[in-house]
């Protein structure tokens, strides 16, 4: 018996190199094969989860979505829509026999419901510029949704406007006032996004907000969570941006308006920051919502605020909580709120109790997305991780029992090397410690010289968290044979609101100091080769890769993607409050600031400005004009700087179709195996 002990032991290694040996690094190609999971919504009586998957066909160079079924018992999951068309967004009825969700499978987005006791799915609005956002009433009988609609007109005559418009020879635009174009749309037609009330009886629907010429949700990046039903059913919560001047203010507000119709009332009024998502407690008593202190900072901490509607106080639930909250569930018993956090490159779980105080719930990967059982026992939510799709997971609410409950991608990243994540601290700028992720790439040896690639997150006021981005995705960056570290610099949230702070009106400062700190850090390791150093970053990491690329000579390649180039000329964007609380003002108020930190002005230092760049935009990116990228691409070929611009004329802010991100994951990693190789040397 003896002898066969290290017989066995060969076999379990011979096997462990077989397997290893059958993965591969990751590809772009499995990278679009991934189902991307989201919207899980918990059914009132806890025993099934429903939630959309959306799949990317190369082929076709689109996606399609569909509706599933997951038993929280365990067990494999249902498919619940099979229609070519998106199904996606689906929400309870709450006596948890139908389920309600948006599809385009008539031609136009429209709210769509189905039985769980069986049958065809039936189309239950006509909208003629189509449905958003499904949110039932508590007693069953109606459903709020969002719909595009010209102030004063109906939806049939928004809609042929909007036609008219389209057919027209003439496509100038008259523009009086800004925001005349927002994130990646324009705003010149004086379209309005609308709350709607839909009778689930009939499907009859009405406007309730009349000639409002505001947005509900607020424009762009609202949705169902800024509008909620009162418990009694008479009066709904909502979000929206109504002060004059949108473009440059921050100053979001809650209403409330009666189902009937009516005019809305502020509950918000007297403050002047950003207040939004209200959700009302089980029992009526409260109002919960976000709140921002500071008017004009987008990136000031969200504090989870409750309103008393009977009278008139409120409460910060979070006040000694030092990050923002965000996801908010209110417990059935209405003695407290589930949330999400960042916190330290994690998103955990927490509670506010309504009397006091916040504990940690769930810890564990990037999680949100939450819902809770009727009956309060059961969190659902979606989990994610720097090396694995989001997922569906359940858990107890007193965070025992976390179960995975889907696997979709399971037989996907069992053929794939995903690599390792490592992470560490160092002593960064202000002697203050900056967290750093490390994705090491697959087959990583020690004692070998790699490549390092330093990743820069956008923001400024984001971070680079445990969770699997698309458009970053730092396993796929490392597949080739990178060693990839992302420096969380000051500004990055998770870490505080005193840290977040600290990159306003310092854009190039501490920022860079951390990241350069990071560089020497990673290099101490002893694995990482001094001579084959590259950086990349997008949006405000493009910014940072630009500032780089005038402030030292020390990397092989850059690469900047939708990045700021000009601090002036980037007054075209849209959202000016952005560049007036993050550069003190407007240019011609603070031209200090703009000349000392705008990669612009130092385009003449030839002593550093040569390192090789590959330049990125999108035509549609409104946040980042694209003449920022133009007008870097001619400052490098005009002093004889290595460089390439890649023009993206169908995309936005970000890459998303699946044959232009395909390019560009070819054309990112051929830069680099052109200026710094790929993989070890010896």
């Amino acid at each position: 018996m003896r002898r066969a002990i290290p017989a066995l032991i060969l076999i379990l290694v011979t096997a462990t190199i077989l397997v290893a040996a059958d993965k591969h690094p990751y590809t772009v190609d499995d990278h679009l094969k991934m189902n991307r999971l989201s919207s899980p919504a918990l059914s009132p009586d806890g025993k099934w989860i429903a939630f959309s998957v959306t799949a990317y066909d190369k082929e076709s160079n689109s996606g399609s979505s569909d509706i599933y079924l997951v038993p929280t018992a365990g067990g494999e999951p249902h498919r619940l829509t099979t229609h070519p068309a998106r199904d996606s967004s689906p929400a309870w009825s709450p006596d948890g026999q139908t389920i309600a969700f948006i599809s385009s499978r008539s031609g136009t987005s429209q709210i769509w419901l189905i039985s769980m006791g069986g049958g065809e799915a039936r189309q239950l609005t006509d909208i003629k510029t189509g449905a958003s956002g499904p949110k039932w009433s508590p007693d069953g009988k109606m459903i709020a949704c969002t719909a595009t609609i010209l102030p004063g007109k109906c939806d049939k005559g928004t809609a042929r406007y909007l036609e008219e418009r389209e057919k027209s020879q003439v496509q100038a635009k008259v523009i009086d006032s800004l925001l005349y174009r927002h994130w990646n749309t324009w705003r010149d037609d004086k379209t309005r996004s609308h709350l709607m009330i839909v009778d689930v009886a009939t499907g009859a629907h009405r406007d309730l907000m009349r000639d409002a010429d505001y947005d509900v949700p607020p424009f762009p990046f609202g949705g169902e969570s800024d509008y909620d039903f009162s418990p009694d059913c008479r009066e709904i919560a909502f979000t929206a941006k109504v002060a004059p001047n949108p473009a440059w203010h921050t100053n979001l507000d809650i209403f409330t308006i009666p189902v009937a119709g009516g005019e809305p009332t502020c509950i918000t009024s007297e403050y002047k920051g950003q207040d939004s998502s209200p959700a009302y407690s089980p029992d009526g008593r409260y109002i919960a919502y976000g709140a921002m202190e500071r008017p004009r900072f987008e990136a000031d901490q969200v504090e989870l605020t409750i309103y008393d509607r009977q009278t008139g106080e409120r409460k910060n639930l979070t006040a000694d909580f030092d990050n923002d909250a965000g996801g908010w569930v209110w417990a059935p018993d209405g003695k407290g709120l589930f949330f999400t956090a960042d916190e330290k490159a994690r998103t955990p779980v927490f509670y506010a109790a309504v009397e006091g105080g916040v504990s940690k719930v769930l810890e564990g990967h990037s999680n949100g997305s939450l819902t809770i059982s009727g009956d309060g026992t059961m969190l659902a939510f979606a989990r994610q991780s720097l090396t694995s799709p989001v997922e569906i997971f359940k858990a107890n609410a007193d965070g025992t029992g976390e179960t995975q409950l889907t696997f979709f991608n399971k037989p996907l990243l069992d053929t794939i090397d995903m690599g390792e994540v490592k992470e560490t601290w160092l002593e960064g700028d202000r002697g203050d410690q900056v967290h750093i992720l490390i994705m090491l790439p697959p087959g990583f040896d020690p004692a070998k010289k790699w490549p390092l690639l330093m990743q820069i997150h956008g923001g400024p006021q984001g971070a680079v968290n445990d969770s699997f981005h698309y458009r970053w995705n730092a396993a796929l960056f490392a597949a080739p044979g990178y060693v990839v570290a992302s420096v969380n610099f000051h500004g990055s949230s998770g870490y505080g609101q005193k840290f977040k702070d600290a990159v306003s009106r310092n854009w190039g400062g501490s920022p860079y100091i951390d990241i350069m700190k990071g560089v020497d850090h990673m290099v101490s390791l002893g694995y990482v080769d001094p001579d084959r150093i590259a950086a990349a970053g997008g949006s405000y990491g493009g910014y940072m890769a630009n500032w780089i690329a005038t402030q030292t000579d020390r990397f092989k390649a850059i690469i900047s993607h939708a990045g700021v180039w000009n601090l002036e000329s980037m007054s075209a964007t849209e959202e000016l409050w952005f560049p007036e609380w993050e550069y003190g003002g407007q240019y011609w108020e603070n031209r200090e600031d703009y000349e000392k930190w705008s990669p612009h002005r130092f385009a003449g230092n030839l002593g550093k400005f040569k390192t090789p760049v590959l330049v990125i935009h999108g035509q549609h990116d409104y946040r980042v004009p694209v003449t920022q990228a133009f007008e870097f691409y001619t400052a490098l070929q005009r002093q004889g700087v290595p460089s390439r611009l890649i023009y993206f004329p169908d995309e936005t802010h970000f890459v998303v179709k699946p044959q232009n991100v395909e390019l560009w994951y070819n054309q990112f990693h051929g830069w680099l195996k052109r200026y710094i190789g790929a993989g070890p040397t010896e």
